[in-house]
């Protein structure tokens, strides 16, 4: 059972992921975007790097991850799309280890159905026990789990997304930086999933200047 400090933290954690909210230095009315000044180095020379941040406890985030795949399916050749999970505190850093867990297994496939478990199901899936007796319902060998969840490449993976996320001065989810240079959301493309998206479409020309 988690300790009500715990289920404190997830509970602010989930209420602070609910809400669109851009970098709040960077808010400007109605504009659809915000651009970075300076701009931010890819970790991928020579794409154009979209970066979607996104937190499990988001209700937005699930709303839109079918979105989000169906547009990758789309993307031009030359734009690379990452997902980064992000943690508001540090009771939220066992779902960033969860994500990239399930690359390292391959089973990218299970990304969309922990939104799924999380707020379709109401799995409270916040710790590792929880989170392993989960993935092997769904098929993952349980020992390969737990020793990549606590590994060093996850251990770092962890590390670099939450850099990222102090770089873009993300606050609230979901976000997407697209080049290093501009920064959009669902509340500046009008309280809108599909908004966002095509605002993203519309900034990776402009990032390839």
């Amino acid at each position: 059972m988690l300790s009500p400090k715990i289920i404190r933290i997830l509970a602010a954690a989930a209420l602070t992921a609910t809400t669109f909210l851009s970098p709040a230095s960077h808010a400007q009315g109605t504009q659809q975007y915000v651009p970075i000044n300076p701009p931010l180095p890819s970790d991928t020379p020579g794409k154009v790097e979209v970066l979607e941040f996104f937190a499990y406890t988001c209700p937005h985030c699930a709303a839109i991850e079918p979105l989000v795949e169906d547009w990758a399916k789309t993307k031009p050749e030359d734009v690379v799309l990452k997902q980064v999970p992000i943690a508001f505190n540090a009771g939220m850093k066992p779902l960033q280890q969860l994500y990239y867990t399930l690359l390292a297994l391959d089973r990218a496939d299970l990304h969309p159905k922990v939104f799924t478990a999380i707020h379709g199901e109401h799995k409270r899936l916040f710790d590792k026990k929880a989170m392993g007796e989960w993935v092997t319902a769904q098929g993952v060998d349980r020992a390969k789990f737990d020793s990549v969840f606590d590994s060093f490449s996850v251990q770092t993976q962890v590390q670099r997304a939450t850099q990222l996320a102090e770089a873009y001065r993300i606050e609230g989810t979901p976000s997407f930086a697209v080049g290093g240079k501009f920064m959009t959301s669902p509340v500046m493309a009008g309280n809108s999933y599909e908004g966002a998206l095509k605002e993203v479409d519309r900034l990776i020309p402009m990032a390839r200047n």
